[in-house]
């Protein structure tokens, strides 16, 4: 491929590297979701371990909010579409996603402008608040009603603290720390 091919800009993921990086995390976030549904899953979905969104938190961390929300939206829809799930989709589940992906990105590249481990914490704190300590419960509990409580200390005490390990963890990775210092320039 020529530079004059790599550097065309594709609609907001402003060349073709960032959008096969995107296509990449999403599929991640696609095989991470459908493996926990089926392997982590104790209670129809209500008391499930998932990280799912640690690749949805990352595009955001890496490019932004605006791309950040289409990997959220888009792993979304393609979860939902290869689950085989019989109920409709669940548009406020899926705006969650999508705010898991604007949250990350914004703080990262707006918020928290000091390259560090800091900027990593408070984002995905602040995404996973967002999107699902508030929105996605919303959501779930026209399914689960007030059972959906359940999701707050499985997400306080497991998910989000292992996701933000896992991302400072990659972060300590010179190569990725320099891809996701030099994009949120």
């Amino acid at each position: 491929m020529s530079k004059t091919q790599h550097h065309t800009k594709i609609g907001i993921f402003k060349n073709v590297q960032t959008l096969t990086v995107c296509a990449m995390l999403t599929a991640m976030s696609v095989a991470i979701g459908i493996f926990c549904k089926n392997f982590l899953d104790f209670g129809g979905g209500l008391f499930r371990i998932t990280f799912e969104n640690l690749p949805i938190l990352l595009s955001g961390i890496m490019f932004g909010p605006i791309v950040g929300g289409a990997v959220g939206l888009c792993t979304d829809i393609v979860s939902y579409l290869l689950s085989g799930q019989v109920y409709p989709m669940n548009l406020i589940v899926t705006f969650g996603a999508l705010m898991v992906g604007v949250v990350s990105g914004f703080f990262a590249k707006y918020v928290i402008k000091r390259k560090s481990y800091f900027r990593i914490i408070v984002s995905c704190l602040a995404a996973h608040f967002v999107g699902s300590l508030i929105i996605k419960p919303i959501g779930l509990f026209a399914y689960y009603g007030w059972a959906v409580l359940w999701r707050f200390p499985i997400y306080l005490l497991a998910i989000i603290p292992l996701e933000v390990l896992l991302i400072c963890t990659v972060y300590r990775n010179s190569y990725i720390r320099n891809l996701i210092d030099r994009s949120l320039k």
